[in-house]
Formats: structure tokens, sequence, C-alpha cells
């Protein structure tokens, strides 16, 4: 397993982190292992949606299944997905309102076996993708 977690405060309030955050047309903008939604978002954002993202990490594509697990406007938001060789993705969006800013987390996990080959490399990059995407998001909603 390789768990992965990064956090950043962005200087805007929590609705309208939220709104970049589940507005699915504007992932690529923000999300840095994100390459492309085949068949788009979720149809509703509801815990036990699902939908198919392509994604990059350590310079490999992937194509992750992913199913919401939980969903609280403006607080939290998370996912499980399948991915290939058997690798279990999980991504936890959290926020938590400061006045006018908001602190953002991001932890993930990925477990199989695959991932134990290579969980050094996994960890390093995950990590900086996810403190990419946080100084992404944040510059386009302060």
């Amino acid at each position: 397993m390789a768990e992965v977690s990064a956090e950043a405060r962005i200087e805007a309030p929590a609705g309208k982190v939220w709104a970049r955050l589940t507005d699915f047309s504007s992932y690529g903008e923000w999300n840095a292992t994100h390459t492309s939604f085949p068949n788009g978002g979720p149809a509703a954002l509801e815990a036990g949606a699902t939908f198919t993202e392509n994604m990059k990490l350590m310079g490999f594509p992937a194509e992750v299944l992913w199913t919401v697990e939980e969903l609280e406007a403006e607080r939290a938001f998370a996912i499980r997905g399948k991915g290939p060789m058997g690798v279990v993705v999980a991504t936890r969006y959290s926020l938590a309102a400061e006045g006018e800013a908001t602190t953002v987390r991001i932890d993930g996990e990925f477990t199989g076996a695959a991932v134990s080959l290579m969980a050094g490399k996994l960890k390093d990059s995950a990590t900086a993708a996810l403190t990419e995407s946080l100084r992404k998001l944040a510059g386009l909603v302060a």
C-alpha cells in the first residue's frame, strides 16, 4: 500500500473551492493526473455514482472506474476506483472553511500487488501531483 496526502490553504471561500472541485468539465485545468473522462463525469454527483477517468501517473496512462463513496457539500468528497493490474485507488478531498479562506486536503491510497513493487516512486510521484493540483486549484479560485 502507498498512502499520500497534500494540504493547502486557498484564499477563497469553501463554496467557491467546492464548485471548482466538483466541476468535472474543468478537471483538466487543475488536476495534474487527469487526462480525460471518456464518458463524461458522473451523471449525478451522489454517493454510489460511477464514472471512468483516464489518468497519467509516473508517466503511465491508466483508466480508473471510480465510485463516489462520500459526498458532503462543501466539506468532503471521496472516491474509490479500480485501475489496471488490480490496483485500487482511493482519493478523498476535504475542505475546512476558515472565513474567506479554505484549507483543502487531499488524501490518496493505492493498494494491490503491483503497488508494492513501486511504492516509493509512486508515493513521490503522487505527492508531487497532489501538491501541483492544489497549486493550480488555488490559482483558479483565488
